[in-house]
């Protein structure tokens, strides 16, 4: 957690060491790691969202999910949903743990910042078969493509996980 607080991932914003509220998203990222610690699926994203993981410190969840208020994220209700609906046991990261973009938009990250990401990606990585959500995940992991849920891609999204669960890539 020290480490990842402390490194800077390219132009990335690092909401787990700089801003207000840093410490509480350190908090929450330490408690759902440990939580999910034994989880055989990995959910690997793009990058943190600018509603999402930004302000929540948790990949795929938004703060409406954590607390009742705060901004939602459409991404993070429908992953949140399909899992809990599929029951599922998965860690959800992204290949770009920080978020590339400002405080009301998401940008591609880039392939600097992918590559400085990657260690973090690795260590949570290990042992879990992996589940790419969107193309950029799937190149960086060479694990199985699933469709991004946003932007009309849910029911995808969840074909996806229920033909790769069983599969993905160690």
């Amino acid at each position: 957690m020290a480490r990842l607080a402390s490194t800077r991932i390219g132009a990335t914003f690092n909401f787990y060491g700089e801003g207000r509220g840093a410490g509480v998203r350190r908090a929450r990222l330490r408690a759902y790691l440990e939580a999910h610690a034994g989880a055989p699926l990995l959910l690997v994203g793009e990058a943190a969202g600018y509603r999402g993981a930004r302000v929540s410190g948790i990949p795929f969840t938004s703060e409406r999910q954590l607390t009742g208020a705060g901004p939602a994220e459409a991404t993070a209700t429908i992953v949140q949903r399909t899992l809990a609906e599929l029951g599922l046991e998965v860690l959800c990261w992204n290949v770009v743990p920080t978020h590339p973009g400002t405080p009301t938009s998401n940008r591609r990250p880039s392939p600097a910042e992918v590559e400085a990401s990657r260690p973090f990606l690795e260590e949570v990585a290990a042992g879990r078969r992996i589940l790419a959500v969107g193309r950029l995940a799937a190149e960086v992991t060479g694990a199985s493509y699933i469709r991004h849920p946003a932007h009309g891609g849910a029911a995808e999204f969840r074909a996806g996980l229920l033909r790769f669960a069983a599969g993905g890539r160690p």
